[in-house]
């Protein structure tokens, strides 16, 4: 027992000791390399491309449940290099874009296309699509924006289910308390 305390104590110091390598991290970066790295990223902005949009934002207004609406949102490239949208994701399943897959030269334009389906989707709504681009910023984002009526018929079966779903719980809450009391 004696030899294991011993052994089980020489093995945290040397744990603690192996931590401690000497030195603080700040004092370790070539600040040689870290200005060359400054330079780089400046150099690589001011020739990166720049995406330059009409309007980052549209709104549908007033639609109705169940609609699917789409809209175009123009860009051009105000860069000094060519423009590249990898990927353009929306904030939900809802909303879906389609984009220049194309390089944009600098001076050219592109569109973003965006459909938004209101199914299930009643009252306001905003909705995103973030771009992955090879910007300085690397990602942009747009937006839409609509006041979705609720449809009368389907309103009425979300209220139904949601009544449903209240009064399932509540019987699982008095069988519980029941079961509970019966123990006591």
């Amino acid at each position: 027992m004696k030899k294991t305390t011993i052994i089980l104590g020489a093995f945290i110091a040397m744990a603690f000791a192996s931590c401690n390598t000497g030195g603080d991290a700040a004092t370790k970066v070539d600040s040689a390399k870290v200005e060359a790295a400054k330079e780089r990223d400046a150099r690589n902005t001011e020739n990166a491309p720049t995406i330059t949009f009409e309007t980052t934002e549209h709104d549908f207004g007033d639609i109705n449940e169940g609609d699917i609406v789409e809209t175009v949102f123009k860009f051009k490239n105000t860069g000094k290099s060519d423009l590249i949208i990898s990927n353009a994701k929306g904030s939900c399943g809802c909303t879906v874009p389609n984009w220049t897959k194309t390089p944009i030269k600098p001076g050219e334009e592109g569109t973003i296309g965006v459909k938004f389906n209101s199914n299930g989707k009643p009252n306001r709504q905003t909705k995103t699509v973030t771009l992955t681009t090879n910007t300085a910023k690397g990602r942009e984002q747009i937006k839409i924006k609509a006041n979705v009526a609720a449809d009368p018929e389907k309103e009425a079966a979300r209220k139904k289910r949601a009544e449903e779903r209240r009064a399932k719980r509540e019987a699982e809450q008095a069988k519980k308390a029941a079961e509970s009391a019966n123990q006591h």
